[in-house]
């Protein structure tokens, strides 16, 4: 589900890049500076944040194998891997891109449902999901 609070967050630290850039460049290169880096969050927070992009995330798929597929909204299917470290977190679950032009995905409290977002979580954590012993053959 699209991220209103992470659109905004998207917004707001360009906005803030954006100011920057205002107060330490004076003249033309300085409003175009300021300009770009503010659309550029605008188009962010379009694809990322509210999903309405064309190479969207769409959903994420976790077959019986613990490999994560994002299928993002042209149809394709890109092959991602959960950041280690402070990727997963309460609050958010990063995934990387194995395909070497491939989008990272930020999933953000927000965007799943409870369960859903835990389960992520404990896939992105452990490598396989819930209720599924290790020696358990597939289905």
């Amino acid at each position: 589900m699209p991220s209103r609070v992470y659109a905004g967050l998207i917004l707001a630290v360009h906005a803030i890049a954006a100011a920057c850039f205002l107060t330490t460049m004076t003249g033309f290169s300085g409003i175009s500076a300021a300009f770009l880096i503010f659309a550029l969050g605008c188009a962010a927070a379009w694809n990322r944040a509210l999903l309405r992009g064309r190479r969207s995330p769409r959903a994420i798929e976790i077959p019986a194998t613990g490999a994560a597929l994002v299928r993002l909204a042209n149809g394709e299917t890109v092959p991602v891997r959960p950041v280690r470290g402070i990727g997963v977190t309460r609050h958010w679950v990063a995934l990387a891109s194995l395909a070497l032009a491939g989008p990272s995905v930020l999933v953000t409290a927000g965007m799943l449902g409870r369960e859903n977002a835990r389960i992520l979580r404990l896939w992105s954590l452990w490598g396989r999901m819930p209720g599924v012993a290790s020696g358990q053959r597939a289905a």
